[in-house]
């Protein structure tokens, strides 16, 4: 599991770390694991050839000081100080007795295409988003030069703790210290930051108390095999969970069925489908296994393809009235104003329908996806997953958000959500929290559409079993 912290909690970690440390010792641990790092990368030292993009303060620092290891080492150094009267001086002098080159703007350009990797250590987790033009200019010229860039700390131009894809470097490789930072995990921005690697340099988070709870995290496919519920010998229909679902209409039937699809194929013990007469026929047809009568649920799943239902408050009223785990999706979102709900409930939105309930653009949601699945869960006092290239999971008055396992965007089509919304009803069924529900739901989908070949919703949702025997065996 990867944990996200703030740049608040950052400095209040380095501030301490500087208290009990050796001066300059941060980042003499944090040059030296950078130089490791684009040691292993350029995989040789003879006649490799690196550009360093040295910037001010530490982050420059940090990249002066393992381009004088590189050299130490023959690797043919350049450096640039993008900001010539505050560069970090005592690197950049280490980084020139040591046999580094200095070069200008111009050269710099000149270079790009010439040398093995650029490193970018221009700006850290103190700049501002995006880049002034000068730096600008460098960030697009390695990017048309094809030669593999590695960030320190993070790709300069990015927001540390935003999504957004400010005008920045576009990394191969982001050697990041301390901490991952949001940007890293966030899309549109993590996508510029390339493969991650967390170099631990001493930051004592427990010290910090509150301040050093983390601001997300991140699972990955471990985390999601050591908490998927699974069945043992004793167990039967009933104890894996049966999972109630009035989903689609007689305008929108396929929304029923994918809902099944996701449920059964993720392992629930018993799908009772207890919508609309044509959605239960053509979800028995599909799957025969599916139950058409009413009966004990443990959870349900509700909204999907409902359309511009009359009836929706009262039916949604109606299903809380169980008093059992119930996700709202789709359709359903349009009336959760109407009701109660409490953290064992599961919202489902996108960016746009989250938008929707909370009275903003999809923009602004989509500029702070962290703030706002914050406000509504905290609003409605439900637990929400908001869909989308990043998977975010709110529980109320919680500060940490979970992130699902990321996926490729194939998944990015119409139906996607129905069958998540299955597969998330069926853990709920077994007993999972919802906030955990969630981030293994959105797990499950992402994991598989990582190992197949782009596929229909309803065919990934059959990949599923193949994707958790995986899972599960290495467990």
């Amino acid at each position: 599991m990867l944990l996200v912290h703030s740049v608040e909690s950052i400095r209040a970690a380095e501030q301490e770390a500087f208290a009990r440390t050796e001066d300059g010792e941060l980042m003499q641990r944090a040059s030296d694991a950078l130089a490791t790092s684009l040691l292993c990368d350029l995989g040789h030292t003879d006649g490799t050839k690196v550009l360093i993009l040295a910037g001010p303060g530490d982050n420059g620092g940090d990249a002066l000081w393992a381009g004088m290891r590189l050299a130490g080492r023959g690797v043919r150094v350049w450096v640039h100080a993008v900001l010539p009267d505050r560069v970090h001086r005592a690197g950049w002098a280490a980084c020139l007795e040591n046999g580094a080159t200095p070069v200008d703007h111009a050269s710099a350009l000149a270079l790009m295409d010439r040398v093995d990797r650029i490193v970018d250590g221009v700006f850290g987790i103190g700049g501002h988003p995006g880049l002034p033009d000068d730096v600008l200019h460098l960030a697009e010229a390695a990017e048309r030069s094809g030669t593999p860039v590695t960030s320190v700390d993070l790709p300069s131009g990015l927001a540390a703790d935003g999504a957004p894809a400010h005008p920045s470097f576009r990394a191969e490789r982001t050697v990041t210290f301390g901490s991952a930072k949001a940007c890293q995990v966030m899309q549109p921005a993590a996508e510029r930051c390339g493969e991650l690697e967390v170099v631990d340099i001493g930051l004592h988070w427990a010290a910090l108390g509150d301040a050093g709870v983390p601001m997300l995290r991140r699972w990955d496919a471990v985390d999601v095999a050591a908490a998927w519920p699974v069945p043992t010998v004793r167990s039967d229909k009933y104890s894996r969970g049966v999972l109630g679902v009035d989903a689609g209409s007689a305008t929108y039937p396929g929304a029923g069925v994918l809902v099944a699809y996701g449920a059964a194929y993720a392992g629930t013990g018993m799908i009772r489908a207890l919508g609309a007469t044509e959605v239960a026929r053509a979800t028995l047809a599909a799957i025969p296994s599916v139950v058409t009568a009413p009966g004990r649920v443990q959870a349900w799943v509700v909204g999907s393809g409902w359309g511009d239902r009359p009836d929706g408050t009262a039916r949604l009223a109606d299903v809380l009235a169980d008093h059992v785990p119930v996700l709202i999706d789709a359709d359903g979102l349009r009336h959760v104003p109407e009701v109660t709900l409490a953290p064992e409930h599961l919202l489902t939105p996108h960016a746009g329908e989250l938008a929707r309930l909370l009275g903003v653009t999809r923009a602004e949601v989509e500029a702070d996806p962290l703030g706002h699945v914050h406000r509504a869960a905290d609003r409605w006092g439900a637990t929400v997953l908001l869909k989308g290239a990043t998977q975010y999971v709110a529980t109320p008055g919680e500060r940490t958000v979970e992130v699902a396992v990321p996926g490729p965007g194939w998944t990015a089509q119409a139906g996607s959500g129905d069958t998540l919304s299955g597969v998330c009803g069926a853990l709920l069924a077994a007993g999972l929290p919802a906030a955990r529900a969630a981030v293994c739901g959105a797990s499950l989908q992402a994991l598989t559409a990582a190992a197949e070949p782009p596929l229909p919703p309803h065919a990934l949702a059959e990949r599923f079993g193949v994707t958790l025997q995986r899972l599960l065996t290495d467990r």
